[in-house]
C-alpha cells in the first residue's frame, strides 16, 4: 500500500518541553487526514540534552501528547525523547498509533563523542512495526554509524532515523543514509532538526527519503 510519509524538520526549543510540544501541536493542527506517519527529530522535546533532570516517567507529558495527537491525526507519530525508568536513563524513541497502542526502542549506539554514554543506558533490541504492511525499523541518530546493527536480516520495508546530526558532519549523514539504502536493499528515511542548541552547535537539517537503489527521492 502507498504509506504516506510527513517529516518535520524543526529548530527546537533548547531544553523546553511544553514549549517543544505547543510548536509541534501548531505544526501537526493541519495534518489530519493528510498523511499516514509523521517523523520528528530526536529529543524532539529538548533538543539534544544531557540534563537528566528532564527525563519523563513512560507515561509522562511528551507520551501522552503524543498519544493525543496521533488520535487527533489519525497518524502513527515517531520520535524520540528522554525517558527514565527504574532509575535509569535512556534516549526512548516512540511510536505512537491512533488506536492508543504504543511501541518503543531504546537507543542502541550512544554517542561518546558528546558524553551521551556518561547519561544514558543503551538499548539492548532493535524494534519493528507494521503499518499499512510496511514493515519499518526505526533506529536513533549515532546508529547510523553502525551497519551491522542495521543489517536488514527480517526482511523490513524503510529503514528510518530520526536524528540531532550536527551540519558540520552533514557529508556523513548523506553519504551514510544512501549506503544503508543500498546494502540493505530498502527504503531509508533520516529526519533531523535545524537551527542551534544550547551548547551552539548548529544543524542543517538535510532530512531525505532514499530509495534501496540509493537515489534521493526527497529532500
Amino acid at each position: 500500500q502507498t504509506l504516506r510519509l510527513t517529516l518535520i524538520q524543526s529548530n527546537l526549543i533548547w531544553q523546553n518541553i511544553s514549549e517543544n510540544l505547543n510548536k509541534f501541536e501548531t505544526k501537526l493542527n493541519d495534518l489530519s487526514g493528510m498523511t499516514d506517519v509523521v517523523v520528528l527529530p530526536e529529543m524532539f522535546t529538548t533538543g539534544f540534552s544531557m540534563d537528566t533532570s528532564l527525563a519523563e516517567e513512560q507515561d509522562g507529558q511528551a507520551v501522552t501528547w503524543m498519544k493525543d495527537q496521533s488520535y487527533k491525526i489519525n497518524a502513527t507519530l515517531i520520535g524520540s525523547i528522554i525517558v527514565k525508568e527504574q532509575n535509569k536513563c535512556y534516549n526512548r524513541l516512540y511510536v505512537v498509533q491512533p488506536d492508543g497502542s504504543v511501541n518503543y526502542y531504546d537507543k542502541r549506539h550512544l554517542f561518546t563523542y558528546g558524553n551521551e554514554h556518561k547519561h544514558f543506558q543503551p538499548g539492548q533490541k532493535r524494534l519493528e512495526i507494521e503499518i499499512k504492511s510496511w514493515k519499518i525499523c526505526p533506529l536513533i541518530c549515532y546508529d547510523l554509524r553502525f551497519p551491522v546493527w542495521s543489517r536488514n536480516t527480517t526482511g523490513y520495508d524503510l529503514l528510518l532515523f530520526v536524528a540531532n546530526w550536527p551540519g558540520v558532519r552533514t557529508f556523513a549523514w548523506k553519504t551514510l543514509l544512501a549506503a544503508r539504502a543500498i546494502e540493505n536493499q530498502c527504503y531509508v528515511v533520516g529526519v533531523n532538526r535545524v537551527g542551534q542548541d544550547g551548547k551552539e552547535i548548529n544543524y542543517s537539517g538535510d532530512s531525505l527519503v532514499i530509495n534501496p537503489l540509493g537515489e534521493v527521492l526527497y529532500h
